[in-house]
């Protein structure tokens, strides 16, 4: 990560009279070009380096000059590991622990301990391979395959890998199918067997309305359902305190707005017999069929 790197040398010398451009290279493992470059890059932000040449030359702030240590307040340093112990729930290796040494910083992962963030659920081993072979796929250009779980079916899919998302309280990635022409999200719980292939592309421009992850759904459907008030806690977590009605008999009325119609009679359904929906008629069907489905299923006479 190079901004990580550039806070590492920025820091080194605020901490150190001279440094030798050997000494930062082998520090943050990368070679002494990389290190003349990054030096280029903090200059250009306005903070003055000097670099001197002969036996007792080294990298150093210049003389007079004070950097204002508030550049990185302890608030935003700990944002910043906060940020990275996020990524490290989702990778191999600390993130937090390797900056943290390299730029001096010993106390860096406590500056972040009053936030955990786990991004990685139930299947972090998993998740983190398939994670880091899309990143290593995506930097080098490269297509994938992978054997793809959806609600028509099962299908073998390749894409051009453009983004890691993680949106919706779950991780995708974002590519362009070259099947359908056109660019889609793959949910990574569904998607295995993923592979890098050896074909690599030349990445295409991506519109800029296919950023907008999710704008192209609507809650256009509406829904009138009454709840138990014994399932109010949900209404809250999923929707907030001020999502409902409470009627004078207590019960919760609600009309909302739905996107995906399927996913809804499920949803539904996971209440039991604590909603009662009122409209539309073709949604109080859907629901009644779908239990007596169940019922039938369930039937031991």
């Amino acid at each position: 990560m190079k901004i990580g790197r550039l806070i590492g040398i920025i820091t080194i010398l605020q901490q150190h009279k001279k440094v030798t451009a050997p000494y930062l290279a082998k520090k943050f493992e990368v070679s002494r070009r990389t290190i003349n470059r990054d030096i280029e890059d903090i200059c250009r932000a306005g903070i003055p380096v000097v670099t001197t040449q002969g036996g007792d030359g080294g990298i150093s702030l210049m003389d007079g000059f004070c950097l204002d240590t508030t550049v990185f307040t302890e608030e935003e340093l700990s944002a910043i590991f906060t940020g990275l112990k996020t990524l490290d729930s989702v990778s191999y290796g600390s993130n937090v622990k390797r900056l943290s040494q390299k730029i001096g910083i010993g106390n860096a992962v406590t500056l972040a301990d009053d936030m955990i963030i786990d991004l990685s659920s139930f299947y972090k081993e998993d998740l983190a391979n398939k994670i880091a072979m899309l990143k290593t796929a995506i930097r080098g250009k490269h297509r994938v395959a992978f054997h793809y779980y959806y609600n028509k079916g099962e299908a073998d899919k390749r894409i051009e890998p453009y983004l890691i998302v993680f949106k919706w309280s779950d991780w995708y990635v974002f590519g362009f199918c070259n099947e359908r022409q056109d660019f889609r999200m793959y949910k990574l719980r569904r998607l295995w067997e993923l592979r890098i292939c050896d074909e690599v592309f030349v990445p295409r421009e991506v519109p800029e309305e296919k950023k907008q992850f999710g704008s192209d759904m609507t809650d256009d459907y509406f829904v009138t359902a009454i709840y138990d008030p014994s399932v109010k806690y949900r209404l809250v977590e999923e929707y907030g305190p001020g999502s409902f009605v409470v009627m004078e008999d207590g019960r919760l009325f609600t009309k909302w707005g739905f996107t995906e119609r399927e996913e809804m009679i499920s949803r539904f359904l996971s209440y039991g017999d604590k909603v009662e929906i009122i409209d539309p008629p073709e949604m109080r069907d859907k629901i009644r069929l779908t239990a007596e489905k169940i019922i039938k299923k369930h039937n031991l006479t």
